[in-house]
C-alpha cells in the first residue's frame, strides 16, 4: 500500500517542489495555523474574571469555561483526529479551521453563560485541525526532513499555546473579552483560505469504515509497543508541563514578586525558548539522534526541578528552571512525534490520536493533581510532584533502552 495519494492543484503545487519536500513557506503557514488554532483553548484563562463579570456569572460557571475549552479538545483528539486516515486532508483541515473560526465568533457574540460554555466547547472540538496538520507535515516533508518539518510546525502550535494568555491579556486590556475572540475569528477564517489554496491534496487509501478506524487506534495502542512507550514518555513529560503552569501564577502573585496579572501574564514569554527546541530537536532526529533527544529531554526535565525549587526566593533560579523545562518537554514531545509517525505511515492520523490523548490526559492530570497539592503543601509540594513525574519519564526512557540492549530489541 502506497504512503498516500498526493495531487497538485492550482496555487498549491509550490508546496511539493521544494527540495525538502514542502517550501518553507508552507510549513510556516502551517505553523501559523497551528498555533492560532490551539490559541482559543487558552485565551479564557487569563479572562474568567472580565467574562464573569460581563455575562454576570458564578464563579463555578465562570470556572467551567476553561474546562469546557479543554473537554472539547480531548474529544476532538479521539473523534476527529482519527478521520485524516479516511478523508481527504486538506479538506478536513480547511474545514475544521472555518469552523473554528464560525465558533469563536459564535463565543464571541454570547449572551449568557450557556452560550458561552457551547461555544468554547465546540471550538476546542475543532481546533484539533491543529493535529491534522502535524502528521500532514510529516507526510509532505521528505524523509531526511520529517523531523525539522514537525518541529517547525510543532515550535508554531507551543508558541501558540505560551503566548495566547499574554495576547489574551492585552486585547482585552485594549477592548474587551470578547475582542480576542473576535480578532482571533477573523484570523482563523483568513487561515482556512490559505491553507486551502496552499496544502496540495493528501489522501491515504483505506477501506476502513468510520467505526472500523476509531476501533483500530485501540488496536494500534494493543499491538505497538513502541507507540505505548511514547505514549508513556508523552503523558509523563507533558505532566510536568502541567505541573509547572498551573501554580506558577500563584508563586508570582504572592510575596515576595506580588506581580501583577498583566506580569504574570507576560510570563509566559519566557517559555517561548521552548519553540526553539522543537526546531533543533527535529534535526537531530533527522540525524539519527531521536534517542538521546528523548534521554537527554528527559533528564534534563527531572533536572529543571532543582532550580525551581529555589524560585520562592530567586527569580533567576525560576527562570533558568522555567526555560530548562520548557525545552525539555519540547526535546521529548518532537522526538516521540517522528518516532510514533515512523512505525505506520498510513495510519499516521490514528497513532497521532493515541499519541496526543495520552499526551493531553498527562498534562490535564498534572494540572489537577496540582491544584490540590498548591494549597496544601506550597510551592515545595508543586515541586516535588514535578520532579516526580519528570523521573517517571526518564525512568520509562532509561527501562526502554535496557530492554533493547539486552533484550536484543529495537529501543522505542
Amino acid at each position: 500500500m502506497t504512503e498516500a495519494s498526493t495531487g497538485a492543484r492550482a496555487g498549491a503545487p509550490s508546496a511539493l517542489q521544494h527540495t525538502g519536500g514542502i517550501a518553507r513557506s508552507t510549513l510556516i503557514l502551517m505553523a501559523i495555523a497551528c498555533g492560532l488554532s490551539v490559541a482559543g483553548n487558552y485565551f479564557a484563562q487569563p479572562l474568567v474574571e472580565a467574562i464573569r463579570t460581563d455575562l454576570g456569572l458564578g464563579p463555578t460557571l465562570a470556572g467551567l469555561v476553561v474546562t469546557a475549552a479543554q473537554a472539547g479538545y480531548a474529544l476532538g483528539l479521539v473523534f476527529l483526529v482519527p478521520l485524516g486516515d479516511l478523508l481527504e486532508r486538506r479538506r478536513l483541515a480547511v474545514i475544521l479551521t472555518a469552523l473554528t473560526a464560525l465558533l469563536l465568533a459564535f463565543t464571541a457574540a454570547s449572551s449568557n453563560g450557556m452560550m458561552l460554555l457551547v461555544g468554547t466547547a465546540l471550538t476546542g472540538l475543532c481546533s484539533v485541525a491543529a493535529q491534522i496538520v502535524v502528521p500532514y507535515a510529516a507526510t509532505l516533508a521528505a524523509p531526511e526532513a520529517k523531523g525539522k518539518a514537525v518541529g517547525t510546525v510543532m515550535s508554531g502550535l507551543l508558541l501558540g499555546i505560551l503566548l495566547s494568555r499574554t495576547a489574551a491579556g492585552l486585547l482585552a486590556e485594549a477592548g474587551t473579552w470578547r475582542t480576542v475572540y473576535w480578532i482571533n475569528a477573523v484570523l482563523m477564517a483568513i487561515m482556512a483560505l490559505a491553507l486551502w489554496r496552499a496544502l496540495p491534496s493528501l489522501r491515504t487509501p483505506t477501506s476502513l469504515s468510520y467505526a472500523a478506524l476509531l476501533r483500530s487506534v485501540a488496536t494500534l495502542l494493543r499491538t505497538e509497543p513502541v507507540l505505548r512507550i511514547r505514549c508513556y514518555l508523552g503523558f509523563f513529560s507533558f505532566a510536568a508541563f502541567g505541573v509547572l503552569w498551573t501554580a506558577i501564577g500563584f508563586l508570582l502573585a504572592t510575596a515576595p514578586y506580588n506581580w501583577t496579572e498583566a506580569a504574570i501574564g507576560l510570563f509566559g514569554l519566557v517559555g517561548a525558548a521552548g519553540a526553539l527546541m522543537a526546531i533543533s530537536a527535529g534535526r537531530l532526529a533527522d540525524r539519527g539522534h531521536v534517542h538521546w533527544v528523548t534521554g537527554a529531554g528527559a533528564l534534563l526535565l527531572a533536572l529543571s526541578w532543582i532550580p525551581m525549587a529555589a524560585g520562592t526566593t530567586s527569580l533567576i533560579a525560576l527562570l533558568i528552571g522555567v526555560i530548562v523545562l520548557d525545552l525539555a518537554v519540547q526535546a521529548v514531545h518532537i522526538s516521540n512525534q517522528n518516532v510514533v509517525y515512523a512505525i505506520r505511515p498510513e495510519a499516521r492520523n490514528r497513532l497521532n490520536s493515541a499519541y496526543m490523548t495520552s499526551y493531553f490526559l498527562g498534562g490535564a492530570i498534572g494540572s489537577a493533581v496540582t491544584s490540590s497539592v498548591r494549597v496544601t503543601y506550597g510551592w515545595g509540594g508543586v515541586c516535588a510532584v514535578g520532579a516526580l513525574v519528570s523521573v517517571l519519564a526518564f525512568l520509562v526512557w532509561a527501562a526502554d533502552r535496557v530492554r533493547a540492549r539486552h533484550g536484543g530489541l529495537p529501543a522505542a
